[in-house]
């Protein structure tokens, strides 16, 4: 069974997810009764198309990037759990 909600929207927010809609070809309403079945699936509310890293873990990443080019924090290859642990009691 079928049934209507009112909601209020932004005017702009609405023209872009129906041109959205259009674009990949099917009714904003399938698009939003998607949304809200994935949310009560996973219990989860996901707002980005693609994952964001959080700013701290991207400067973290920057630094470590930075460390390799470098040559600082480098540890050498290791071939097996032996060689690691080995390299690990050194530290």
């Amino acid at each position: 069974m079928k049934t209507s909600v009112s909601i209020k929207l932004d005017k702009d927010i609405k023209e872009q997810a129906t041109q959205f809609a259009r674009e990949i070809g099917l009714p904003l309403s399938t698009i939003i009764n998607a949304n809200l079945r994935e949310i009560m699936r996973s219990g989860e509310v996901r707002i980005s198309l693609e994952p964001k890293i959080k700013p701290v873990i991207w400067e973290e990443m920057k630094k470590a990037v930075v460390d390799y080019q470098v040559g600082k924090n480098i540890s050498q290859a290791l071939k097996n759990k032996k060689e690691v642990m080995n390299y690990l009691e050194l530290l």
